[in-house]
């Protein structure tokens, strides 16, 4: 089944709500349809037709071609399909999704992937804040799926996760890990300040000692864990995501945060 191409047009001075566009969305509708369809540009409402050239396009992805920060929620609450976006996307990039991929090949904004359920959302560039968070006022971020960012990260990636993997090529900001329910967070950079701050469980693995870490993390030695082998094997066999050869058995393991149940673990690798 062939989907819709959508290319912006016009320089946004407001912020582009794309939540209507999903792979479900477009996949019965003409290019006259979808381009009758209202979307929010501000506090204001405005067919899609306005803003965007629509085409026809060969591909099974929903294209989405645009070079502005500005397209918040793309791909929200998706339940299959594949969404393409050539360009950058705004905040909320495949917020709440339940299935399906997306993939960009520019960077996102704030609060990507958060309270993500099921999926992939790859992510060629760089990222905000709030990588795998909660939605303001929920008490769980990242619930399932798969998040992988080539680039670097802002800060409290992963915050309140309570399952499923994010993938960090670069770096990672401040709070990186906080308030961790579980889930697992690999960092083949280097991590910020307060790194794992309010920790539960689940696992953040670094190939760089973080900048800082609470004094309510005790270390627990090295060792040597073989099932690091078999998640490097399973992740490069399913995403292709560069740098995990550098990823070795041998690791430096802190346990916390001891000030709230102290079950999760900091495995820094060693060269």
């Amino acid at each position: 089944m062939s989907m819709p191409s959508l290319k912006l047009r016009a320089v946004l001075n407001h912020r582009l709500d794309m939540s209507p566009f999903t792979p479900e969305f477009v996949a019965d509708k003409s290019a006259d349809e979808i381009a009758r369809t209202p979307i929010w540009l501000g506090n204001r409402q405005v067919d899609t037709g306005e803003l965007f050239e629509i085409r026809d396009n060969a591909s099974e992805s929903l294209l989405i071609q645009s070079e502005s920060d500005k397209l918040d929620m793309i791909g929200a609450a998706m339940k299959h399909g594949s969404i393409l976006v050539e360009g950058n996307a705004g905040a909320y990039l495949g917020r709440s999704m339940t299935g399906g991929e997306i993939r960009i090949n520019g960077n996102a904004g704030l609060a990507a992937g958060c309270a993500m359920r099921a999926g992939s959302l790859v992510i060629e560039g760089d990222a905000g804040d709030f990588l795998g968070g909660a939605l303001t006022g929920e008490r769980q971020g990242m619930r399932g799926g798969r998040i992988s960012v080539q680039g670097n990260c802002g800060d409290r990636v992963g915050d309140l996760m309570r399952r499923g993997t994010i993938l960090i090529g670069g770096n990672a900001g401040d709070f990186c890990a906080s308030r961790m329910v579980a889930g697992t967070i690999i960092v083949l950079g280097q991590c910020g300040r307060h790194t794992a701050s309010g920790m539960r469980r689940g696992s953040l693995i670094t190939a760089g000692k973080p900048t800082s870490l609470p004094a309510t993390f005790n270390r627990n030695g090295i060792h040597s864990l073989s099932f690091l082998t078999l998640l490097r094997q399973q992740i490069a066999s399913q995403t292709g995501f560069s740098g995990l050869s550098e990823i070795a058995n041998e690791v430096e393991r802190w346990v916390g945060d001891l000030s709230c149940d102290g079950r999760g673990e900091i495995l820094i690798l060693q060269s």
